[in-house]
């Protein structure tokens, strides 16, 4: 395959580059990249595709998804989580263990790789559990998962409560410098919750999740961590408290990184009024104060990642009473321009925040993607930076709908996604 994208504002967050110029592909990888790469400058073999003056980034790298298969398949399906993805200009995706069966056996990690070979469009990874049927009690094979491809370890949306287990996971992983991430809510604190503890959760009459649920397990790990000096991801930080600990263990040294998602910088919890179970996340929605930190966070560093936090869920686990609802929401479709408000609003610049969903994530799991570089991987994506629309969750491509963002209106759209050289996602003319 031989194919130019021409015309494009080039984007790399990797090297700062920022200039106007065009992407020479050949076969899977990138050949050449510049403002010498003009129609006019081709090989008449050559294919080239016009951008429009659009910009031309490194896909995006998504840390944390929900696939829902094996086991939940009327959920959400390999093949059409990575369709969802593609549109949103996600090119590597990495999947949680919470599947049936869990991923705590090489059996199904090279499951998850056979499916992901079938459906050949997005690229699959997955991560490990990091205790076997993510019981809290009994770690997994974590060298054996790691040989199968499992990229990194977590229980998913369960935290690693036990402290001697944490321990012994942190100090095992190290061996081979594997990464844990946690979930960090405390559930002891967090049992029988449904949203944030505070005035909103009274008048709703709905119990409270206080963000020391948050703290506490933070605070707890980060003792660990300096304890076995491991490494650790807290995946979803959505508290002002516990971004202070995330950011009091990056000044001591300590191997601990974090991520947000979408809903905690662009909700707050006043989303659930009227119950609206859509807005239902894990952990959940914040205060205003909260969402503010989480921006400030993304801005000074605190947070390197911003992922999707995909986690669809059918109309029978969401359209019933609050208190039963399942937690999630789908967010690979709308993980870019929903992101892309911080840029609209001033809050990072367009290279800081693209960082956050491209090479920060890929350098964190030993990937070699997220970087417009000559012989790296063709994974692009082109995106109209300016272009107004109205999100519409309902027209989506993923099997499930639940996300609150319906007719949110947005600035940035998707137009074309690029996996190893091959186009698995154009955007209809409008």
């Amino acid at each position: 395959m031989r194919r130019a994208f021409v015309n494009a504002r080039l984007l790399d967050p990797a090297t700062g580059l920022d200039r106007k110029g065009g992407l020479l592909v050949l076969g899977e990888h990138i050949a050449d990249l510049g403002p010498h790469i003009r129609p006019d400058q081709l090989a008449p073999d050559i294919e080239w595709v016009d951008c429009g003056g659009h910009c031309l980034a490194p896909g995006l790298v998504d840390m944390r998804t929900q696939f829902r298969e094996p086991g939940q398949e009327h959920k959400e399906t390999i093949d059409s989580v990575s369709r969802a993805a593609a549109s949103g200009g996600i090119t590597a995706m990495v999947g949680l263990p919470n599947t049936d069966p869990v991923i705590d056996d090489v059996a199904v990690v090279e499951f998850v790789a056979r499916r992901a070979r079938e459906v050949k469009l997005v690229k699959v990874f997955v991560y490990g559990a990091v205790t076997k049927g993510l019981a809290g009690k009994t770690l997994t094979e974590m060298g054996l998962l790691r040989e199968a491809g499992a990229l990194a370890f977590t229980d998913g949306c369960k935290a690693v409560r036990d402290a001697q287990v944490m321990r012994n996971a942190l100090s095992y992983a190290r061996g081979f410098d594997a990464l844990i991430i946690q979930h960090p809510e405390d559930p002891d604190l967090a049992d029988g919750g449904h949203m944030n503890e505070g005035e909103l959760a009274t008048r709703l009459g709905l119990a409270g999740i206080p963000t020391a649920a948050e703290s506490i397990l933070l605070e707890r790990d980060r003792r660990l961590v300096a304890l076995t000096r491991g490494r650790y991801h807290a995946a979803h930080v959505s508290s002002a408290e516990g971004l202070e600990i995330v950011r009091r263990a990056k000044a001591e040294g300590l191997r601990f990184t974090a991520d947000t998602a979408p809903p905690y910088f662009a909700l707050n919890e006043l989303e659930v009024e009227d119950y609206r179970t859509f807005a239902k996340v894990s952990p959940p929605l914040r205060a205003e104060p909260d969402r503010l930190a989480v921006v400030q966070a993304l801005k000074d560093g605190t947070i390197d990642v911003i992922a999707s936090d995909h986690a669809p869920h059918d109309q029978e686990s969401k359209r019933i009473p609050f208190a039963q609802a399942e937690p999630g929401m789908v967010g690979v479709e709308t993980l870019l321009p929903l992101a892309l408000e911080l840029y609209h609003d001033g809050m990072l610049s367009l290279l800081d925040l693209l960082h956050k969903m491209t090479v920060a994530p890929a350098r964190l799991l030993g990937l070699d993607l997220g970087t417009l570089a000559v012989g790296k991987p063709a994974d692009l994506v082109l995106f109209d930076l300016e272009k107004p629309w109205r999100l519409n969750v309902k027209g989506g491509v993923g099997k499930s709908k639940n996300a609150p963002y319906d007719g949110r209106p947005v600035q940035g759209q998707v137009r074309m996604t690029v996996v190893d050289g091959r186009i698995v996602y154009q955007a209809a003319e409008t």
